[in-house]
């Protein structure tokens, strides 16, 4: 009788794989920011800033080429203890880096955002019927004189008698 190992499963390789990759991330994470894009709005919230002399701090977002947090789109932090954001609103499309510096000096977090183009719409929409669709009896409301309706009732009246001539010669015996 042969024992034989199973074998390895990739199970344990890819949750160490996925366990390496979050304490990677993790310092970002854990740096203490979330940002988020609601169309062209970018939102950025943290809960690691103290507040000194009245203020929080303030958030930067860099756009390409945009290297110090100087450079970027600033504003400052609102918010209470528990929780300080701030946003950008007419934010072009594009990548972007967010940068949360607190009034104390220290640096809450960094994060990269991508924004994506607000899609417009191609065709502008029509106002639709404010009374309904105008349903009703059609041309049957216009009056069309006598002669009309005479023509149109011995036009009715001569195909109804040539049906029926058609179907009384067919119903008869053939004879050879």
């Amino acid at each position: 009788m042969r024992i034989s190992k199973p074998p390895l499963r990739p199970v344990p390789a890819v949750a160490a794989a996925a366990a390496l990759a979050l304490s990677a991330a993790g310092p970002a994470a854990a740096a203490g920011i979330s940002v988020s894009t609601t169309g062209s709005t970018v939102s950025v919230s943290t809960s690691a800033c103290t507040q000194v002399n009245g203020q929080w701090g303030t958030a930067s977002l860099l756009g390409s080429g945009q290297t110090s947090f100087s450079q970027g789109r600033q504003v400052a932090l609102t918010g209470t203890a528990s929780g300080q954001s701030a946003a950008w609103s007419n934010v072009g499309a594009g990548t972007y880096t967010v940068v949360v510096v607190c009034s104390d000096g220290s640096t809450a977090g960094t994060q990269a955002v991508v924004v994506s183009p607000v899609s417009s719409p191609t065709a502008t929409p029509t106002a639709s019927p404010t009374r309904g669709v105008m349903g009703g009896v059609g041309g049957g409301s216009t009056d069309y004189g006598t002669v009309t309706l005479v023509a149109g009732g011995a036009l009715v009246g001569s195909g109804l008698l040539a049906t029926a001539w058609y179907l009384r010669r067919r119903a008869r015996p053939r004879h050879l």
